[in-house]
């Protein structure tokens, strides 16, 4: 995933961007960059943030940065923002995107005249330097930008700076969020809506699918109009956002409270208590506790001073490792008891079934699994979700395929995809068998579609449904 951060002042900005970037920490683990323009021209710093968090790496580098225009970001992928001189003069770039067609569009670029490219990330091409080289295809900035939207096979977003302000352009059917803040002196735009309140910005607009508009410490103003359709990621609201985040006007906390709601109306399990895994599950574990009536409890408790997020290593079995290791049990409130947990997902499985074993040799007598999304059948073609390189690591279809001996269809998936079928049943009854839930039951997709309260036409489902 990532996120970014971009600030047009007519004072010095680099306060509000260091801080404004900070705030999207939870959308990524691995690289984090500024890059600042004033008197000196363009200022840039990239760090490595995978075992430091990004106050501590920048700490020194925003002491010497001084300008009135910036951008910055958090990413899971690729160093950015990039630097680029080309004929539109010379510009910061950074994105938040998924590319699935990188090898057709870097043949185009290369035949049109495009030479290289420098910033490899991982043996890869830098998929934020692939942007900038669509868009120097076209003799304007604005029109550069288009072009790249509407090349890419997946989804982009991103911040554009130029000595003059800056570009703020979404994705051409929303899949990820820009807002815009204003205060006496100032605009910036946002990945998350929060991440100004407290630098003294409030909400100035949200930019709707392919929306392209430019800030200056003066104005913002409206390039491109935005597109009809939306397929905003409902994912935001499930699991990436945090607490605070709000997307559409919908806040996370809210949508998560009504998933809980709406479990609980379905639900027939009589435990003593109902649990969130930690943080995100907290939320939709409230959610249901009120509905029911069943008391809310802390059992374990997610020990975060200094183990890094889970799915941060690369190597699978040290993400798992690192996630049992923060979880800490509270004996007296696991010991004897019969828990209902509640995570946002499942995707491998292997993290959920260690937290279930975690609790049985804690002494819980029944552990019951509530996740608060329906099964995860296809891998994301529009966000970087996870790092899994196979839709077979995903436990739904490692289960399918057993059950279908490998003649696995979309007309079968359909079928697993309905709640209401016989494969559907079967297979939640296989994956439950498998990580040894005492029982285990999804959120509907109908009911979580509700939780986000907004027009379900405007919400992306394609990893639940195959759903374009």
């Amino acid at each position: 995933m990532g996120g970014f951060f971009g600030v047009a002042s007519k004072n010095d900005c680099v306060f509000d961007l260091f801080f404004g970037v900070d705030y999207h920490s939870h959308l990524g683990t691995r690289r984090g960059g500024l890059c600042v323009y004033g008197e000196k021209g363009f200022n840039r710093a990239i760090h490595n943030i995978e075992n430091s968090p990004f106050r501590t790496k920048f700490d020194k580098e925003i002491q010497g940065m001084q300008g009135n225009l910036g951008i910055g970001c958090i990413s899971d992928y690729e160093p950015q923002p990039l630097t680029v001189r080309s004929h539109h003069g010379t510009y910061s770039l950074t994105t938040v995107s998924k590319i699935n067609n990188v090898d057709e569009l870097t043949e185009r670029v290369f035949n049109n005249g495009h030479s290289h490219f420098l910033e490899m990330s991982g043996g890869d091409i830098n998929a934020t330097e692939l942007v900038a080289a669509l868009i120097n295809e076209k003799e304007n900035l604005v029109e550069g930008i288009q072009n790249a939207i509407n090349s890419i096979d997946g989804s982009l977003s991103l911040l554009l700076m130029t000595p003059k302000g800056i570009y703020c352009a979404r994705d051409r059917y929303g899949r990820t969020p820009i807002v815009i803040g204003r205060k006496e002196d100032a605009f910036c735009a946002s990945f998350e809506n929060f991440a100004y309140k407290n630098l003294g910005y409030t909400d100035y607009k949200e930019l709707g699918p392919g929306e392209i508009d430019v800030i200056t410490p003066d104005n913002c103003v409206t390039l491109v109009q935005p597109g009809k359709d939306m397929k905003i990621c409902t994912f935001l609201w499930v699991y990436y956002g945090y607490p605070s985040s709000s997307y559409e006007g919908i806040s996370v906390e809210r949508m998560r409270y009504n998933c809980g709601a709406k479990m609980a109306k379905r639900d027939n399990a009589k435990p003593d208590v109902v649990a969130g895994v930690p943080d995100s599950g907290l939320a939709h574990a409230i959610g249901y506790a009120n509905e029911s009536g069943i008391p809310f409890s802390r059992p374990f408790i997610k020990y975060t001073p200094t183990w890094p997020r889970s799915f941060m290593p690369t190597i699978q079995s040290q993400r798992n490792l690192i996630a049992k290791m923060k979880l800490l049990a509270v004996d007296d409130l696991i010991r004897g008891k019969k828990l209902l947990l509640i995570d946002d997902s499942i995707v491998r499985g292997t993290q959920l079934r260690e937290t279930t074993e975690f609790l049985y040799n804690s002494g819980a007598e029944e552990v019951h699994i509530r996740p608060a999304c329906p099964p995860l059948l296809y891998g994301c073609k529009y966000l970087n979700f996870s790092r899994s390189s196979s839709e077979m690591d995903l436990i739904t279809r490692r289960v399918i395929y057993r059950l279908e001996n490998g003649n696995v269809t979309d007309e079968i998936l359909d079928e697993y995809a309905n709640p209401d079928s016989e494969k559907y049943e079967t297979m939640v009854e296989e994956i439950r068998k498998e990580l040894n839930f005492t029982s285990l039951r999804f959120n509907r997709l109908d009911d979580m579609l509700d939780s986000v309260e907004i027009d379900k036409c405007k919400l992306c489902t394609y990893c639940w449904d195959g759903k374009e």
